[in-house]
Parts: C-alpha cells; sequence; structure tokens
C-alpha cells in the first residue's frame, strides 16, 4: 500500500521538463517523482522529428497510460512554431461559422495526433464581458455566451473526433478580471446569479462533451470568499461534481503563477487542489517544488486531511482519459498539412474585420509606420510580432517610413514630421494605449494585430486581425493591397 500511496502521489502531479530533449537526469527525475503527465512549452516542441522523439522518451519512462499536455489554442498561444497556425478563438468568432470551428478544432487536433500528444488545455470558455482583461482578450470566442458555447462546442467535436482530448478552461471563468493571475489573485465579486447566467453559462453547456477541464486562480466570493477556484471544494467538488456531475478531468492551472505560489506555495496549493477536488496540480518550472509537492501530498495523507481515497479516485479518471484518448503518434500526410494550412490562412482571412471607414494609402505611396521594435512574451501567449516581421511584409508596397520605438511612452507624436504622410500605426502586443497615447495620438490607419480591443483606443480605422500568424498577415496585405474586403463581425462590442 506504501508503495501504491507513493506512486498516487506522484501521479497526481502534471509537470514539465527543461528543453527538446530528455537528458538521463530528467528520466531520473520523473522516475523518483512517479509522475505520469507531462506538460510541453515552446522551448520543448523545436521541430516535429525531436517532439515525437520527445515524447516517445517521455512514455518509455513514465508509461503508457501517459498524459502529454499542451497548450495550442489557436492565435498566439500556440506552442508548435513548425505547425499550421491556426486562427485565434476571437477570429473564428468573428465569422461566426460552426463548420469552420469544426473543422479547424479538427485540423489542430491532427496537428498534435501526430506528434503524440494526447491533450490540448482547449478551448477557452471564458467570455469577452471585460474590454481592459489583460490575459484573455482574442483568446475568447466572444461576448455572446450562446454563440460563444457554440462555436466552442463544434471546435471541441471537431477536436475530439481527431481522437485527442480537450481541457475547457478558466473554470469558472477568467473573462471579467482587470487582473493576469499569472501576476496576482484575481477576484470576481459579482452575484451567484450573474456569475451562473454569464460566465458559467459556456462551461454548463459544455461540461459534459469535454474530458478535461482547467480551474481558474480566482476568487469567486458568490462561492468562497477565501479561496480562488484551484483551491476551492465549494466550486471544484460542490459545483462541479455535485451539482453539476461532472465526471472528467479537472486540472489547475499552473500552480507557478503568482495567484498561488506567492501565498501558498506550489506544494501546499497541491495538497488544497487536490482536496479540494482538483485530479492533477500543475506543479511547474522548480523542480524541488514537484518533489516537495508529492511530499506534501504523502504528509497530508498520513495527517489525516487527505483521503488516500481522494488520489485514487483522481488516478482513476485520469487513467480513463488516458486510455480514451492515448498518447500515439498518427500519419500527418503532406498533402493533409497543406490542406490544414489552407483551411486555416482562410480563416484568418475571412476573419479579417475593419472598424470605422479606411482610406487604404495608394500602392507605391509613402507611408510612415509606427510600430514597437519587439514584442516579448506576455508569460501566457509567445512573443508578439517583431517589427521586422511586419517592415518585411509592408516594404513591397509602400515607401516606408518606419518610426519605432521600445517603450509607447518613448514616443512624442508631435515630434513626428508634420508632412501629411499616410500613418500607420500597428498594435503588435496586447497591451492598451494609454490615456495620453489616445489623446495625441493621430495615424490614418490603425492595424490592431493583437489585441482586438486596441482598436477602441485610436480615433481613426482600424483592421483587426485578431491575431499576428503569418496567414493573418498575409490577409492584412491582402486588404492593403485592395484583394481582399475585410467581411468579419467584432464579436464582442469595443469600448472607446
Amino acid at each position: 500500500m506504501t508503495q501504491n500511496l507513493n506512486q498516487l502521489a506522484g501521479r497526481a502531479l502534471m509537470v514539465d521538463v527543461p528543453g527538446d530533449e530528455l537528458t538521463a537526469a530528467d528520466a531520473d527525475f520523473l522516475r523518483q517523482l512517479d509522475a505520469r503527465a507531462i506538460c510541453l512549452f515552446r522551448r520543448n516542441v523545436s521541430s516535429a522529428e525531436r517532439t515525437r522523439k520527445l515524447v516517445a522518451d517521455l512514455k518509455a519512462v513514465i508509461g503508457q497510460d501517459a498524459l502529454i499536455g499542451i497548450d495550442q489554442e489557436g492565435g498566439a498561444v500556440m506552442r508548435t512554431l513548425f505547425m499550421p497556425a491556426a486562427p485565434s478563438a476571437m477570429a473564428l468568432g468573428a465569422i461566426g461559422s460552426d463548420t469552420l470551428a469544426y473543422q479547424v478544432g479538427a485540423a489542430i487536433a491532427r496537428g498534435l495526433a501526430s506528434l503524440g500528444i494526447n491533450w490540448n488545455y482547449a478551448p477557452v470558455l471564458d467570455l469577452n464581458n471585460n474590454p481592459r482583461n489583460p490575459v484573455i482578450g482574442e483568446r475568447s470566442f466572444g461576448a455572446d455566451p450562446v454563440q460563444a458555447a457554440r462555436l466552442a462546442g463544434a471546435w471541441m467535436a471537431g477536436h475530439l473526433s481527431e481522437g485527442v482530448a480537450t481541457c475547457v478552461k478558466h473554470f469558472p471563468g477568467h473573462g471579467d478580471t482587470h487582473t493576469d493571475s499569472h501576476l496576482a489573485l484575481p477576484i470576481v465579486d459579482k452575484s451567484r446569479t450573474a456569475i451562473e447566467q454569464y460566465e458559467l453559462s459556456p462551461f454548463h453547456a459544455l461540461i459534459h462533451q469535454t474530458p478535461g477541464l482547467m480551474s481558474a486562480h480566482i476568487v469567486f466570493p458568490a462561492f468562497d470568499n477565501e479561496r480562488p477556484a484551484t483551491l476551492s471544494p465549494a466550486i471544484l467538488q460542490t459545483l462541479l461534481r455535485d451539482e453539476w456531475g461532472y465526471q472528467g478531468v479537472t486540472i489547475t492551472d499552473g500552480m507557478n503563477m503568482k495567484a498561488i505560489r506567492e501565498r501558498w506555495g506550489q506544494a501546499q496549493g497541491t495538497v488544497m487542489a487536490v482536496a479540494a477536488g482538483a485530479d492533477l496540480s500543475l506543479v511547474l518550472q522548480f523542480s524541488d517544488e514537484m518533489a516537495d509537492a508529492k511530499q506534501a501530498l504523502l504528509a497530508a495523507v498520513a495527517a489525516g486531511t487527505l483521503p488516500a481515497a481522494r488520489l485514487a479516485e483522481a488516478d482513476a479518471r485520469v487513467t480513463a482519459m488516458a486510455r480514451r484518448y492515448p498518447a500515439e503518434v498518427r500519419p500527418y500526410s503532406a498533402e493533409q498539412e497543406a490542406a490544414d494550412r489552407a483551411l486555416f490562412a482562410g480563416a484568418w482571412a475571412r476573419a479579417l474585420t475593419l472598424v470605422g471607414e479606411a482610406q487604404r494609402p495608394p500602392l507605391g505611396s509613402r507611408v510612415r509606420l509606427v510600430l514597437q521594435a519587439d514584442a516579448p512574451s506576455d508569460g501566457v501567449s509567445e512573443p508578439g510580432l517583431a517589427a521586422s516581421v511586419l517592415i518585411a511584409k509592408l516594404a513591397p508596397l509602400y515607401a516606408l517610413d518606419v518610426v519605432s520605438y521600445t517603450r509607447r511612452s518613448e514616443l512624442d507624436w508631435a515630434k513626428l514630421p508634420q508632412d501629411g504622410v499616410y500613418t500607420i500605426v500597428a498594435s503588435t502586443t496586447r497591451e492598451r494605449y494609454s490615456a495620453a497615447e489616445r489623446s495625441s495620438w493621430r495615424p490614418h490607419l490603425h492595424l490592431a494585430l493583437w489585441n482586438p480591443y486596441a482598436a477602441a483606443d485610436l480615433p481613426c480605422a482600424a483592421l483587426v486581425s485578431y491575431g499576428f500568424a503569418d496567414p493573418a498577415l498575409n490577409a492584412v496585405v491582402a486588404w492593403l493591397k485592395g484583394e481582399l474586403n475585410a467581411t468579419g463581425q467584432l464579436p464582442a462590442p469595443l469600448d472607446a
């Protein structure tokens, strides 16, 4: 029983590994930890060939009932650079087609299955009811809970049809926050009725369709005054299990996020999450804290504060999902990959949305392009769009006068030449514009290439792409050349 309990504690953790190959030290650590669930990040997936080898090596160590997870939502949360670049959820919301959403979900899953990855932390069911949300934005299907659930349900059905498990997130809803839980602990202080009618609506509609669910590090006082959802029995057990009857796998969001790690620590947070009803604790980044989390679970069982049956129940759910969606590499022909790339490119083009009325600058004319030099990762998504990439896309169209900056506060708009040259501002980060920038910047056209809500910030027409993947930029270029009309419709209202 001692050895079995030791294994159960390790199998309640999902952890990460440092690189794109499994070293002997990594393998030894995973064996000692008894882990069987691994979360992959961009550093782990450098190429299809190396990723398949990494997955095979992981399975050789952690066993055939392995869970290999990844964030492959589409848009800016797309860990693989070598796979077709899928549209973001909000891009699909701008199109509004269930059929396309199904096709995109299936295509994303096909790519993951070709690598042996069997769990995708998607789709996002958070709703866009807070334009100042610093972390969701284009990751949501929109503001309307009915349409969001319909599109997310279609996306999920397509994804599951290709044999890769889904994981809806971030339960019970991360849409109405001003705070990023990577950096602090958000609070959504609304009535239970309001939360049930809005935030919870898509989750309730789709809960029995998804094999997996990820909790949010957010306090909802209507359910629990003290603990965030990840640590709350009232949310993970009473609401999700007892009232809704959910039998799938629940996993925490990353326990290394400051909302948890700075208050409870990954080890104690893991005990609290598993006791609350989570089946897997996502313990990341620090191997000593992974080992501590396992020992904390064992200590809690020994102390009688965590029933051993809770670990056994969690393990049984995870095993059932891993066997239903095995981590097996499946063929992905060059023809199918090309078809998926074309599907995604078509979706990016259909999503393109024009806010206001714009006059395109004549091809060959002089155009001033104002943009940030580099766009680092926001800690959730991958790095944004480097200035050099957009310049290379636009240089064949115009005689470019490029004005770049490191931080927006460095740019004094009044010091730009007042020569009447057509000026384009390109937004390549998730950041919204400040009051000072909103009052002084005066471009002719705004290319909102990441956060759609930035389109509300500047007093000019905006072209919204819902992402900066290469096919999205190609759609922007096609619009500028007059070869494409922007037919997308904003799936959420913008604020002024």
